[in-house]
């Protein structure tokens, strides 16, 4: 899998999601990537974003997203995509949620992009590291 520019890997992310493919979304970030799973919690590296991404994949989710704006810096680029996820819940309730994330992607030097920051609650407020 391989996203030719960064607007594809948030795009490829999502066809990763809603086909279930858990090991195809991870080869989307490098390996010390940051990502939120909730507004003010951050975990690094592959190692802890699995199993992150693991519980959003079990709610066999469907997500629809539609970028909204790619601000590049050279071979870095924020990516704003607004979001909806509809799923079912580990008792059988469904759930939706929805969100603008903010992502920041980076040009390897093999030319694909992949996610370094990853924050699908990038609207909402919450608090900052320093």
């Amino acid at each position: 899998m391989r996203a030719d520019t960064p607007e594809q890997a948030i795009e490829l992310f999502s066809r990763c999601f809603n086909t279930g493919d858990l090991d195809g979304a991870l080869s989307l970030y490098e390996p010390g990537a940051a990502f939120a799973p909730q507004p003010g919690a951050t975990l690094t590296g592959l190692d802890a974003i699995r199993p992150a991404l693991a519980g959003f994949f079990a709610l066999e989710p469907t997500i629809t997203g539609q970028i909204t704006k790619v601000i590049r810096a050279g071979d870095t680029a924020l990516v704003s995509n607004a979001w909806s996820l509809t799923g079912t819940q580990p008792d059988g309730q469904a759930i939706a949620m929805e969100g603008l994330s903010n992502d920041v992607v980076r040009r390897q030097p093999d030319g694909r992009w992949l996610v370094v920051i990853d924050d699908p609650w990038g609207s909402i407020p919450g608090p900052t590291e320093a």
